[in-house]
């Protein structure tokens, strides 16, 4: 691994000690202790019944540098941010099978780029186990899309980012589910068209920040009744490849592996703290 931070791979064993669950059996135990923490301890909730994660594909750390004003809306929403490592090789769907079964690559099987149905536990199997009531949304035939198949759960192939969100929104809405993963991909296609501080790519990343934003809206007047979790998770960062001039990411190195999660947690009747009050 390249950095001695935590890993991405913490989201999940996170997220079920929040939920009142066990996690995968073959998770890792590190947890988040500053969201454990907000969240039985300065909050007082004692489990969550709620959880948004909105993935985002490709956004690095340092883009919050670059373009620290495109994250403050999100900070807003999600005011706990945490530092973390992608896990290597730093490609969509290595990382998002890592970051929801808790384990490394080499314990998954995913190490290429390929999209394979993952055979072992993971935190859909935790939820569906406790009766609750998972559903991803995602562009269709995305990893996150496909690598997380046949499972007794709700999946929905959307055409685009839009879609995603729109979709996400309803089933907000509808109150059916306990956990949503929703999954946008822009930035990261218009990085690999283009490179990766474009105008093409750096709209791209403005316009899924701003996906986030409008569904932080919603999670806050629909799921208002429940403690709840929402979370802003990229699976990786990204560089320009000298040999093409694209953006590309696949390395070991800072931009590639450091990424930064938001994370926000509101208890029943509450609204997610800092919010501003013209929102």
């Amino acid at each position: 691994m390249y950095s001695k931070r935590k890993s991405i791979i913490s989201v999940t064993p996170t997220v079920c000690k929040l939920m009142g669950i066990d996690k995968p059996n073959l998770s890792t135990e590190e947890v988040f202790e500053n969201l454990i923490t907000q969240a039985f301890e300065n909050l007082k909730i004692e489990k969550i019944d709620k959880c948004l994660i909105f993935a985002p594909d490709a956004v690095g750390e340092f883009l919050q540098k670059d373009y620290k004003k495109y994250f403050e809306g999100i900070e807003t929403y999600a005011s706990i941010s945490i530092e973390l490592s992608s896990v290597y090789i730093p490609i969509t769907p290595v990382c998002f099978a890592s970051m929801f079964t808790g384990v490394l690559p080499e314990v998954h099987g995913i190490v290429k780029y390929e999209k394979p149905i993952l055979k072992i536990d993971t935190i859909f199997d935790r939820l569906i186990d406790e009766n609750k009531k998972p559903a991803i949304v995602a562009v269709k035939d995305s990893s996150v899309d496909l690598i997380f198949r046949n499972r007794q759960m709700s999946y929905y192939s959307e055409i685009y980012d839009a879609e995603v969100i729109d979709k996400t929104i309803s089933l907000m809405k509808e109150n059916k589910n306990d956990f949503i993963l929703s999954y946008n991909q822009e930035y990261d296609d218009c990085i690999h068209e283009t490179e990766p501080f474009s105008e093409k790519s750096i709209n791209a990343l403005k316009n899924q920040n701003q996906n986030f934003i409008k569904l932080a809206k919603y999670f806050d007047e629909y799921w208002v009744d429940y403690n709840r979790l929402i979370m802003y998770t990229p699976d990786h960062g990204c560089h320009i490849n000298k040999e093409t001039g694209n953006g590309d990411h696949g390395e070991n190195i800072p931009d590639d592996m450091n990424v930064i999660h938001f994370c926000g947690i509101a208890k029943s009747g509450e609204k997610l703290f800092n919010m501003p009050k013209n929102l």
